[in-house]
């Protein structure tokens, strides 16, 4: 699907996007011992700006960002606007003794129209993004032996009819790995509020919002349309072998690596 096509201008297109980048990162340590996660490099290029660069090719016009650990460095990094794409931010104190639910709680009074949830360790190719930009999908892939997290069940129809906590339970059907890039409609996302006030009010902040979505999807009060990732170039960052395995599927290009051979040689030659 092209930006350019007729669904661009169609109503439904969601143009806000929501980063959740509060956590330290820590398995990703020592590349964020002093930065957040989202910066670190994949072949000359941090998790972010790519992120950024598929969000305005998509035709992205508003990114909020919930902060937390090293936050100044991302506003350093972004600023307030990209292009035509405005930033702003939400930043959580008590980002080190919560998880992603209290994160994407934080984004309830900011948000009030349809969005795309995106995790700040993702990397992957812009058009995957071609059918997350419509309301209520989630991104999934095939269950592979090196994926872990949470996986669910997909019907014929492409819809998620289940979450399951893990990856090791024998299973009768065909798992799907989520891939943490989620879509909602604004009637969804009031749903999900409403299910986040009550977890953080009883104090809940240490699990993960995938609880709320598998007792909504359970109950249907939520529903979701699958969206495959599988044979597509994306990758989650969780730690160094990860983060070596995605330079892998996204090598450096080779005009940049031309330049940087070029300015690798000219560096040599001046210190003859």
């Amino acid at each position: 699907m092209n930006i350019n096509s007729d669904n661009y201008l169609g109503d439904n297109r969601i143009t806000t996007a929501l980063l959740l980048a509060a956590g330290t990162g820590s398995r990703l340590y020592p590349l964020t011992k002093s930065s957040p996660k989202c910066l670190t490099l994949v072949n000359e290029m941090s998790i972010l700006e790519r992120l950024v660069n598929n969000l305005k090719k998509q035709g992205f016009k508003r990114l909020v960002i919930v902060t937390g650990y090293q936050k100044e460095c991302i506003m350093e990094f972004l600023g307030s606007k990209s292009d035509d794409l405005v930033i702003e931010y939400i930043h959580s104190p008590l980002y080190r003794t919560t998880n992603n639910i209290y994160s994407l709680w934080m984004a309830r009074a900011i948000i009030n129209e349809p969005f795309v949830l995106f995790e700040s360790d993702l990397v992957l190719n812009t058009s995957l993004l071609d059918e997350m930009v419509f309301p209520d999908k989630m991104a999934v892939a095939e269950m592979q032996p090196w994926l872990d997290g949470t996986t669910v069940s997909v019907s014929k129809t492409n819809q998620v009819t289940q979450f399951q906590k893990g990856t090791t339970d024998a299973c009768s059907d065909i798992r799907h790995k989520t891939v943490n890039i989620y879509s909602f409609s604004l009637l969804s996302w009031k749903g999900i509020i409403k299910r986040l006030n009550l977890y953080i009010s009883e104090g809940s902040v240490n699990c993960y919002y995938e609880t709320v979505f598998s007792e909504m999807v359970s109950d249907k009060s939520l529903k979701f349309e699958a969206v495959s990732f599988d044979h597509k170039p994306w990758y989650e960052i969780d730690t160094i072998n990860d983060l070596a395995e995605a330079e892998k599927l996204f090598p450096i290009k080779m005009k940049k690596l031309a330049v940087l051979k070029k300015e690798s040689a000219l560096h040599f030659c001046s210190n003859l």
